[in-house]
């Protein structure tokens, strides 16, 4: 069995990863019982990797995030989703693969499930342009939102990625002004729309289908207007300052909840999800459907009120002299 690929922060686990692999190989091979010595040692595993995750640094959190085998958008709706179908098309002679949609049931709800999708590996990755989306995959999104708002569907959207394709072919086909369209549009859908960090939320790229009513995020996916690496060649120069960045950026979950950024921070299995992704998906359906409950009881006016008031309200400040604490400038 291939062995999971371990990040640098969690190269002291490489040895007792080692050991219980050859004792599972005896175990194969043998008749030999090994059940106590194998308990022992993958329970030392788990408290150490617990110790490890508990203790992440922001740069650290990032690696977790872009982990090559966390779950995506297309692994969370086959775990619970019942009769997915996938749509496709911007209906401009574009079908953006780094973006995708389509229509299912989350239990006896319809819904419209939208998101960006990466790779496995590196042919998949280039097929899926690394999850960056082009002007025709927010189209896309668009179109299918408008679609869900028409026959009264909740949107249900999965952000995973580094940023949008900044190539010179999408700055050509108005990257900037698709994603200020879906903006724009989001705000006046009249369905509960609920948007989760499933990895990396990258910028602009993010934001193009997270104008949500809920937003929430797993503890170990970043959400920045920038990467770390981008904002230390900007600020200083020198991507190598990149985890100063990432503490700088305040990208993580327990900083963007105070700073009332997101909704809600979703526990991850010990050692993040790709350790546990069935568990991962449990956890997430259980947020989502606890919160499209809540926003189902909402009037169509109420929704799109508390959204607007929801976006406004991020930002403000309170000057240490100021007479009106919490106005905004």
């Amino acid at each position: 069995m291939p062995r999971r690929p371990l990040l640098e922060f969690e190269k002291p686990l490489v040895e007792l990863e080692q050991q219980i692999e050859q004792i599972r190989q005896l175990a194969r091979d043998s008749e030999v019982d090994v059940s106590q010595q194998l308990h022992q040692l993958e329970s030392l595993a788990a408290r150490r990797r617990q110790e490890i995750f508990q203790g992440l640094t922001p740069a650290q959190k990032i690696q977790v995030a872009r982990h090559p085998h966390r779950p995506s958008t297309l692994d969370f709706i086959q775990m619970f989703c019942d009769d997915w179908i996938e749509l496709h098309g911007d209906r401009r002679g574009n079908d953006d693969q780094a973006l995708v949609g389509g229509v299912g049931r989350l239990g006896d709800q319809p819904v419209l499930l939208i998101g960006h999708q990466k790779g496995r590996d590196t042919k998949e990755n280039v097929a899926r342009n690394f999850g960056m989306a082009t002007p025709g995959g927010y189209r896309k999104a668009m179109r299918l939102m408008e679609h869900a708002d028409r026959f009264r569907l909740p949107i249900l959207s999965f952000i995973d990625t580094p940023g949008a394709y900044a190539g010179l072919q999408a700055e050509e086909q108005g990257q900037g002004e698709a994603i200020a369209v879906n903006l724009r549009e989001m705000f006046r859908l009249r369905v509960p729309v609920i948007a989760t960090v499933i990895g990396e939320g990258g910028s602009g790229g993010a934001l193009g289908i997270g104008v949500a009513d809920r937003l929430l995020m797993f503890e170990h996916s970043v959400y920045t207007v920038a990467s770390p690496e981008a904002c230390a060649s900007i600020l200083w120069r020198d991507a190598a300052k990149a985890p100063d960045a990432a503490t700088a950026l305040r990208i993580t979950g327990v900083d963007l909840l105070e700073l009332g950024v997101v909704d809600e921070v979703l526990e991850e299995p010990s050692g993040g999800n790709n350790w546990a992704p069935l568990e991962a998906g449990q956890t997430l359906r259980a947020a989502l459907e606890r919160h499209l409950a809540e926003l189902l009881a909402l009037s169509e006016r109420e929704l799109r009120d508390s959204r607007y008031r929801k976006f406004r309200a991020m930002g403000r400040f309170v000057e240490g002299n100021s007479q009106n604490p919490g106005k905004s400038d």
